[in-house]
């Protein structure tokens, strides 16, 4: 019985303690119970409609960030409009893999410098484990270094980096080479590095992937550079009827109300909420399948409805750009 109590304290106890544990929030000047949120676009630069649906998403909706594929054939257009719109949040979204069947792009470094990185069509690999199994960490780091070379060469500097299909995150040695390109360019890095409550329902990280996580946030942090709470990754999962793929209306109101669930979940500290946001046109269906599902979310974040929900709600909408900010004001 003596060592049950002792156990049930030492269980408590650490609740206790991880309940009061600072958020990366707090340390960035907001108030412990601050739900603080990037509302995030990926896959921009991957074609026209995925430009135009994260142009509309973030200038005539809420969304206030987004990253941009590199070694996709539209990132020239969505380059022009950055130099038109110089205070846009846009970061890098690291490219490794080329997943739709009839649209595909291969390395920036080239087939020559980095083999490991392409299958038989020169492309890069459909799938994170062909890259796992293929690429060597030294072509990755090659890679994701050709990718900022051209975002800088195109006349960007992006506000952050972060990791197409998480490919950066399924090797350890792939994520040093990660963490490791942000610090040395003083890039802020996407990571859930401090209490990753969703992230961890979703992906299950276990005990050792989050003190992990936890670890890598704490060298960024030292680093100078800011950290992520929490990440919500799940709007790709939530499931459409017929009905909502045919009617924009009621596309519209299921995933407005699927944002609100998810905003309502989150926890205080900063999170990012990952989207796709696109503006399909006949096109897009040729490219992938999931065009229903990504204009639902533009659609979503041009809802007055989900503007509204976030003001009463006291939700802080923010940007990588301006966590950086706060970083460095911060100092050591």
């Amino acid at each position: 019985m003596k060592q049950f109590i002792c156990i049930i304290l030492l269980i408590i106890t650490s609740f206790y303690v991880d309940a009061q544990a600072i958020t990366y929030a707090e340390k960035l000047g907001w108030k412990k119970s601050d739900k603080v949120v990037i509302l995030h676009v990926d896959d921009v630069g991957m074609s026209y409609d995925s430009n135009e649906g994260a142009i509309n998403a973030m200038t005539k909706g809420i969304a206030s960030s987004c990253s941009v594929m590199m070694p996709c054939p539209w990132v020239a257009g969505f380059t022009k409009f950055l130099q038109e719109h110089p205070a846009v949040d846009a970061g890098l979204h690291l490219t490794l893999t080329s997943e739709w069947k009839n649209y595909r792009w291969g390395p920036l470094s080239g087939k020559q410098i980095v083999p490991g990185l392409v299958d038989v069509q020169g492309a890069m690999w459909p799938s994170v484990p062909e890259v796992v199994q293929h690429a060597t960490p030294e072509e990755v780091e090659k890679e994701i270094h050709a990718q900022l070379e051209r975002a800088i060469n195109m006349g960007f500097t992006p506000t952050h980096l972060d990791s197409h299909m998480g490919t950066l995150f399924a090797s350890p040695a792939f994520l040093s080479k990660y963490i490791q390109l942000g610090i040395d360019h003083h890039i802020p890095v996407m990571l859930p590095g401090g209490h990753a409550t969703l992230i961890n329902e979703q992906m299950k990280f276990g005990d050792a992937g989050i003190a992990q996580m936890r670890s890598i946030g704490e060298k960024l942090w030292l680093a100078g550079l800011p950290v992520l709470d929490d990440l919500h990754n799940m709007s790709y999962e939530w499931k459409l009827t017929a009905a909502e793929k045919s009617n924009d209306k009621k596309l519209r109101e299921y995933k407005t109300k699927e944002y609100i669930k998810a905003l309502r979940s989150l926890h205080p500290g900063i999170t990012m909420v990952i989207m796709h946001c696109t503006a399909t046109t006949e096109v897009f269906k040729h490219i992938s399948d999931s065009g229903d599902t990504r204009r639902g979310d533009m659609l979503a974040m041009m809802d007055p409805a989900l503007r509204d929900f976030i003001q009463k709600e006291g939700i802080i909408i923010t940007t990588w750009r301006e966590l950086k900010e706060r970083r460095d004001k911060a100092g050591k």
